[in-house]
């Protein structure tokens, strides 16, 4: 087997010239198989505030030229595990929600179809429902970890069933989830009734906020986190405005009061060992970042998950 072909050599070719792809790394047709394949998905016809999200995948790419292969903090080089590659942008229709569904399950599947793990570059938050679709014809019901400073698990807007606030009450309704596994971490802020939190419960989704790293820490909120998702696939789902707006400003719907970059760092690194099937970082909105603080955030978040899923992959072997 050969050796994955990692970043361009930056000592050699300066971070602020080509290629533009996720940490300078090769496109997808430029290796002969990918173990983890970057996907964007510029979308964001379901958002109920800000649009702008269809500028994250790019965005998120730009911001990560600063990337370095080796990761201190869990002591891999998740490019020279296994062969990771970006396959850049699919095409999805702006006007039409339920073909963008189609379209994005659809691409989402070919690109998996070789045993391929997924990274998602959002676009919003509508975006989970079509590739939590495509992995439950592989995996069964997941176990959804979703951060987030909203459940996403609400009914309709303005009758509308797809939107970015609905995601994970249609994928319980399918029977995609995991009901005993699945979790929101970081949830805050005013909801439109307790009623909200009630029915979030019913869909399978146990709630860690965000207060909660204050009162109890990193560790604790670790544990928690590791004993829900343990015995079953893991799906992984970061909507960006986790992060309180000071560490990401660029985003559609921000909340005051949320977690720090480093918090939300620390807690991903919680997932070595689980098995994660996929993620998707989602709901960056370029047009209100400042000095790309949120671009950046995004980037680092994607590098973690990517060095899991590196860690996971040395140990199984």
């Amino acid at each position: 087997m050969s050796e994955p072909i990692g970043p361009v050599d930056a000592t050699k070719f300066p971070r602020y010239t080509e290629p533009s792809t996720f940490a300078r790394l090769p496109r997808l047709d430029e290796v002969s198989r990918a173990d983890v394949t970057i996907l964007g998905v510029p979308f964001d016809s379901g958002v109920s505030y800000r649009p702008g999200a269809r500028f994250g995948p790019g965005h998120i790419r730009a911001a990560s030229k600063l990337l370095r292969p080796y990761n201190q903090a869990v002591d891999v080089s998740p490019f020279a595990v296994h062969q990771v590659a970006d396959a850049g942008d699919i095409g999805v229709n702006p006007f039409d929600i339920v073909e963008a569904l189609t379209t994005i399950d659809s691409a989402v599947t070919d690109v998996r179809k070789d045993g391929s793990s997924l990274l998602t570059l959002g676009g919003d938050h509508t975006i989970a429902l079509p590739i939590l679709r495509s992995l439950y014809r592989d995996h069964g019901p997941i176990a959804v970890l979703h951060f987030d400073a909203h459940l996403d698990t609400w009914d309709t807007y303005f009758g509308a069933p797809y939107t970015h606030g609905t995601p994970f009450r249609r994928a319980s309704e399918e029977g995609l989830i995991d009901l005993e596994r699945s979790q929101h971490i970081g949830i805050r802020g005013p909801l439109y009734g307790k009623k909200d939190l009630e029915d979030d419960e019913i869909l399978g989704f146990q709630i860690i906020r965000s207060d909660d790293f204050e009162v109890d820490g990193v560790r604790s909120i670790v544990e928690r986190m590791r004993r829900r998702l343990d015995g079953g696939p893991v799906y992984v789902s970061v909507d960006i405005d986790v992060l309180d707006p000071a560490h990401a400003p660029g985003t559609g719907t921000p909340e005051a009061g949320g977690m720090t970059s480093r918090e939300l760092l620390n807690t991903l690194r919680g997932l070595v060992g689980l098995n994660v099937v996929g993620a998707d970082i989602v709901e960056v909105a370029p047009a209100y970042d400042h000095a790309e603080i949120t671009g950046i955030a995004a980037a680092h978040v994607a590098y973690e998950l990517l060095s899991v899923l590196a860690l996971n992959k040395a140990a199984s072997r």
